[in-house]
């Protein structure tokens, strides 16, 4: 008996990217949060490197995720909808 898997694939492959860019998004700005206090305490600055590459970092990556998602809905639209002829109104 076989089973067309590609659809379990598909959604186990999504899990995965969630994941990732889960785990991204919060480990990063956990990790250059960790330099700045480390950063503040040797200068004596507390807290001002933690919040500024915290806030720097986590709006860099959500900026990152968010042009990379806009551009997969666009492909995806691309591949559904077909290719815009001459003429046609966006």
């Amino acid at each position: 008996m076989a089973f067309d898997l590609s659809a379990k694939r598909e959604l186990n492959k999504g899990f995965g990217d969630a994941l990732s860019v889960a785990v991204e998004l919060a480990v990063t700005p956990a990790v250059f949060a960790f330099l700045g206090w480390r950063l503040d305490a040797w200068l004596g600055t507390t807290p001002l490197f933690l919040l500024f590459f915290f806030l720097f970092t986590f709006t860099y990556v959500a900026w990152r995720e968010s042009t990379k998602y806009q551009l997969r809905m666009e492909q995806h639209e691309q591949q559904r909808l077909g290719p815009k002829r001459e003429g046609e109104a966006t």
